[in-house]
């Protein structure tokens, strides 16, 4: 190790220039020609510093000169640069640089040096540079920051371990660079960003003079890569240690605490200890060592589980990193969401976020060591217990104040049917209203967008839609799930979406902080709602179209859950054209595998099977496969939804008016709008019609007859059996619809409350399944017609009378309830009406037989 340290004792010194090459020398930026001893210093070095690069590799023109701004010397970092820009083909750190009035021996910039007292106000190679560029205004000069990280530990003051291996604010003594080579150089991490062009820096810049312009643009230059580190690394996350004293003292849990003590006759002292409690169940205790453990133990589970992980618009999270709060919310398929997202961020280099759990996953071991990797714990409900509220609110505010990026999952729960849930607001409104009151960092919201091609919970997702009782976590359930490690389970999608950013929003409602007035409160409450949609919106921007979810969605919507193979290919075909020609948004991704492709790996995952047949093979779904397939059709229907209407009309009427698909899908689009969380707006819903419809009747599955008529295709042609496939999706929808609206229309005004329809509703939807045979859960999912009657209540269709709770309507649900005929098919009608038509002991009975199972756990 000492022959090392000498080797790379002659490493580039920043404080002083080459003389001048003679007059004819060619300049042409950094020259690779570093000296002997800095080559073997680097080969030295190699053996025992094998460091990740975080981020891409930054475009440079290799014919601008450019320089590495890094914040401090140490043999070890100079040395760790170059070699470094020398296996990424970028210009050389080590060389001698030679340019137009540019003569140095290394490329490197050193923002602390104490060989000499260097210190942002005095950084000679800067100061020179910025001489040259004030010199001749014509030339181009590259700065490039680079953050360097001996290991990725948060600081911890107190760590005697952390003390010795610092190397990021201070220049290392010998003793800690040998330390950090011998220690840390397998968990070491570099980052180059992007170039900077010093001309635009000096332009930039108001300070005047050549002393002035380099303090300022030095300390600009500090200030990127310390925002850059804390994006990285951050502050000690070990809130059991650091906050909980912080939090009890805040006011609003001192007067929290006082109340409750006056409420329950308790002592302070009592009611303290009892808001101690509270703390220690939702605080994370952040542990790097354990967060190492899940990066390994994550990168062999991954290995054996999954086919790999693919994930798309990284960089964007990591351009808004240094400069914002950045609140991830993701969908929520699985409890593997957790891990996934926290070492998709973590292995790309940015800090793993605070996460929100539910106390479900608190159990013995689990527990503690989610806790370790940065989650915290929230209950349900809040209801009832003040106290509790506010110690959990005071503690996601002192997240904010300390800028820690935090993930929560904006649905609440888990998704049992592959489709996006209503947003419950919580978290969405204590990190609004933690902003307004005290603002630390802008912040940004984060959407992403997760997929999986299997899911281990998938048995148990239909056997709740089915009626089974959910089951709490425990660890022996997480076990027995574990046995399915040998399974294959395809790969696994993560797309982050495109930013939501809270001062647009604020902009937009009026929305000011530091204002609890009582009509800023109203502005805030219409603020977060708005939010919340549109988290949702951009989730589902950034959907991926799987194979699985193009083979669930061409299967599932026959009645047999088969094809045959050549049908099946053009099906699949018919779905990838649709989403490449019209693409549903620019994050969309959509599979590049051909439809043989697609095929070959559904068989291969033995999610479908191929029957050999003499008139051309049979496709199928696998047995007992049907009701995982319809979770992840359900994944990517909003991206097939319009076209699936338009054909569902098309193929139901035989031959339909333009006029008439405009007027019904205005009618219904909010419906579908609300339930799948769609981008497009009512007012320009007409306007993607026409551009759907287009492409359909230039694909034949939809016919132009002339004077603005449209019908369908020849019956039995291979056009006409695509016509009924495509409509399928969007029949299921509609079905629910028209389930609600017919029940209410039949049994009028102030008959129902709400829950009495969602459950009726429910009812039917499982006799529908039977008697189609489909075996698809989701048909009858209660949190679908619940949202379809908090829409209707939205638009003003109906009201909830505050007294009896009963749905009071006018005749406009009865208009909208004729247009069944145009959507439903007959068999379908008949089964709905005779249905919706119970008389008032039919009903009584029904609720009470659901009343009776619900007490007994079953539905």
């Amino acid at each position: 190790m000492q022959k090392l340290v000498n080797l790379f004792k002659k490493s580039g010194s920043q404080s002083s220039a080459l003389p001048k090459p003679p007059q004819n020398s060619q300049d042409h930026g950094n020259e690779r020609t570093p000296s002997p001893y800095r080559r073997a210093s680097t080969k030295g070095l190699s053996l025992v510093v094998k460091p990740a690069l975080l981020g891409e590799i930054p475009k440079i023109d290799d014919k601008v000169p450019t320089f590495y701004v890094i914040r401090s010397y140490s043999r070890s970092n100079s040395l760790l640069v170059g070699m470094q820009t020398e296996a990424l083909g970028l210009p050389a750190a080590l060389a001698e640089v030679h340019a137009e009035q540019i003569h140095e021996t290394s490329a490197m910039i050193f923002l602390k040096d104490r060989r000499t007292k260097s210190t942002n106000r005095h950084v000679p190679r800067l100061k020179r540079l910025i001489q040259a560029c004030l010199d001749n205004p014509e030339l181009k000069i590259n700065l490039v920051p680079v953050t360097i990280l001996w290991g990725r530990a948060p600081d911890k003051e107190e760590s005697l371990f952390r003390l010795l291996m610092a190397d990021e604010w201070e220049s290392p003594s010998k003793a800690k660079q040998l330390f950090n080579i011998g220690v840390m150089g397998r968990d070491t991490f570099i980052h180059f960003s992007q170039a900077k062009d010093l001309q635009t820096l000096i332009a930039q810049t108001q300070a005047s003079g050549e002393d002035g312009m380099t303090i300022a643009i030095a300390q600009r230059l500090q200030g990127y890569l310390d925002k850059q580190r804390t994006s990285i690394v951050g502050p000690d996350l070990s809130d059991k240690r650091n906050v909980a004293g912080e939090i009890l003292s805040s006011p609003k849990v001192v007067k929290a605490i006082e109340e409750q003590a006056a409420i329950s006759g308790k002592s302070i002292a009592a009611v303290k200890a009892e808001a101690q409690g509270y703390l220690g169940e939702i605080t994370s205790n952040y542990s790097h060592s354990v967060v190492r453990f899940f990066d390994h133990f994550l990168t062999w589970l991954w290995t054996r589980l999954y086919d790999g992980v693919q994930v798309r618009h990284f960089e964007r999270v990591r351009t808004l990193a240094p400069d914002y709060q950045v609140v991830y919310v993701p969908c929520h398929r699985s409890h593997v969401d957790y891990l996934l997202l926290s070492y998709v961020i973590y292995k790309r280099g940015l800090r793993i976020p605070h996460v929100a759990a539910g106390e479900n996953l608190n159990i013995p071991i689990l527990g503690e060591l989610l806790r370790s990797g940065g989650a915290f714990f929230m209950r349900r409900s809040f209801k009832g217990n003040t106290l509790y509220s506010t110690v959990f609110k005071e503690y996601v505010h002192s997240l904010m104040q300390r800028q820690a990026p935090i993930e929560y999952f904006i649905e609440g729960g888990r998704s049992r049917t592959g489709r996006l849930l209503p947003p419950k607001l919580g978290m969405l409104a204590m990190t609004v209203n933690s902003h307004l009151r005290k603002p630390a960092k802008p912040v940004v919201f984060i959407p992403a967008y997760i997929s999986y091609e299997r899911i281990m919970e998938g048995a148990t997702y239909v056997g709740e839609l089915k009626g089974k009782p959910k089951e709490s976590e425990n660890l022996l359930g997480l076990l027995k799930t574990a046995r399915k490690i040998e399974r294959i389970f395809g790969t696994v999608h993560l797309s982050f979406g495109s930013p939501l950013y809270l001062t647009d929003f604020m902009e937009k409602f009026q929305v000011n902080a530091c204002d609890d007035s009582d009509e800023n409160t109203k502005k805030v409450h219409a603020m977060v709602q708005n939010l919340g949609v549109k988290v949702m919106q951009n989730i589902n921007k950034a959907a991926v179209v799987n194979p699985v979810s193009l083979l669930a969605l061409a299967l599932l919507s026959t009645p047999n859950a088969a094809l045959d193979e050549a049908q099946c290919l053009e099906q699949i075909r018919l779905y990838q054209h649709i989403a490449q020609a019209l693409p549903y948004d620019d994050d969309t991704h959509v599979t590049d595998m051909t439809p043989r492709q697609i095929l070959n790996y559904g068989v291969k995952l033995k999610l479908i099977e191929r029957t050999p047949h003499i008139l051309g093979d049979m496709i199928r779904v696998a047995d007992k496969q049907v009701p995982l397939l319809s979770y992840f059709k359900n994944n990517i229907l909003h991206v097939f939804i319009i076209a699936s209407l338009l054909a569902a009309l098309v193929q139901r009427n035989g031959r339909i008016s333009h006029q008439k698909l405009d007027g019904i899908t205005e009618l219904l689009y909010p419906f579908l709008q609300s339930e799948l969380f769609l981008k497009i707006s009512l007012k320009n819903i007409i306007e993607k019609v026409h551009q759907v419809l287009k492409l359909l009747i230039e694909q034949e599955v939809i016919v132009e007859l002339g004077q603005g008529i449209v019908g369908s295709p020849e019956g039995n042609s291979q056009a006409y059996q695509k016509l009924i496939v495509l409509a399928s999706p969007a029949q299921q929808s509609l079905e629910r619809y028209f389930m609600a609206l017919t029940l209410l229309s039949k049994q009028g005004s102030d008959r129902l409350t709400t829950e009495q329809v969602v459950t009726l509703c429910h009812v039917v939807g499982q006799r529908v399944s039977v008697l189609h045979a489909d075996d698809l859960p989701d048909m009858f999912d209660k949190a679908l017609f619940t949202s379809f009657i908090d829409t209707l209540v939205r638009m003003g269709y109906i009201s909830i009378n505050t007294e009896t709770n009963l749905l009071s309507f006018d005749e406009r649900i009865d208009r909208i309830a004729e247009f069944a005929k145009f959507v439903l098919q007959p068999d379908m009608m008949q089964v709905l009406t005779h249905t919706a038509s119970l008389s008032s002991d039919e009903l009584g009975l029904a609720m009470a037989s659901m009343e009776k199972k619900r007490k007994f756990g079953i539905r």
